[in-house]
Order: structure tokens, then sequence, then C-alpha cells
């Protein structure tokens, strides 16, 4: 039972550090303003190891790689962890293909839930501060979305079709990759 409970939270803390440098990296990726709560909420729990890291991860064509490693490193050491709490030996090369794996189902996460919030956001308040940070994080996704979908009778479906592309992603394509070649 005790080691239950440590696999739970290793998988919980470390999974939501995962998600926090994800968002950070999208965040900036899609160059989202980091000057509202969200924006301030990641950098504050993140740059304890973001800032460090930097010094011998450098930016690639003004993108942030610093925190994509950390995101992929977090995961990694979830995967080396998760089995040596079970009496197992871990397997290096595919923890790190677990970790690969784990920190794309974080990205797809990121944007399931952006676009999700922001959905939810228009019906209910379109002028939240937030709204604005969502609509630009979620823009990579939408917005091709949006030019092969078009409005019908005013109604954008386009999140909708969003969702469900991703959904699909997560659930069933992730995991057969993560299966199929471990």
């Amino acid at each position: 039972m005790f080691g239950n409970i440590l696999v739970f939270l290793l998988e919980t803390v470390l999974g939501l550090l995962t998600f926090l440098f994800v968002l950070r990296f999208l965040m900036q990726w899609t160059r989202t303003s980091f000057h509202n709560p969200l924006g301030q909420m990641t950098v504050a729990l993140t740059d304890f190891l973001v800032k460090p890291t930097r010094r011998w991860v450098p930016s690639v064509k003004k993108v942030d790689v610093s925190t994509l490693v950390l995101a992929l490193a977090v995961q990694w050491l979830l995967f080396l962890i998760l089995p040596l709490l079970m009496g197992f030996a871990p397997m290096v090369t595919a923890a790190l293909w677990q970790a690969v794996i784990g920190v794309l189902k974080q990205v797809l996460d990121v944007f399931f839930y952006a676009i999700l919030l922001m959905a939810i956001l228009s019906w209910i308040n379109p002028y939240h501060a937030i709204y604005g940070v969502l609509q630009q994080l979620a823009s990579p996704i939408l917005d091709p979305l949006r030019r092969l979908l078009p409005a019908i009778q005013g109604f954008d479906f386009s999140a909708l079709v969003a969702l469900l592309l991703i959904q699909i992603v997560s659930r069933f394509i992730l995991p057969s990759l993560a299966g199929g070649l471990l």
C-alpha cells in the first residue's frame, strides 16, 4: 500500500512539473504573453530549474529549449524511478522512449485544456483576462482547423474537432507508439 501511495505521489508531482515545463515552452513558442496570472504562476513555479538549465542549454532560434529538456528529464526520471519502486531494474532506453511519449502527451494535454477552457469561457465570459492567453496558446491547433472548417450558421466547430482529434491521438496513437516500440 505504501508503495502505491509513493507511486501515485511521484506520478502526480512529476507529472505536474512536466505539465508546467511544457506549458512554459508552448507559451514561449506561441509568443503568448507572460504578463497574466497563468504566465506568472508558470514562471514562478518553474524558474528554480529553468534559470540554471539555461546556462548549459542554449536557445535555438529564439526558442527556449531548456524548458523542453527539463520536461523530458523529469519524465525520464519518473520512468527510471517507477520500475525501481516496483522491484525491477529500469531499462534506460525504454525509459527515454516513454519520457518522449510522456512529454508529447503533456503537449496534447496543454492544448486540450487550453481549448476546452477557451470554449467554456467563450460561453460564460469571453472578455475574461485569461481568454486571450488561451486563444493565443491554442492558435497553432485551431487556426489550421478554422481554415479547413468554415463557421456554420455563425458557429465555430473547430474547437470541438480539435478536442476530438487531440483525444484520438492521446488515447490511441500515443499508447500504441509507446507499447509497440518498447
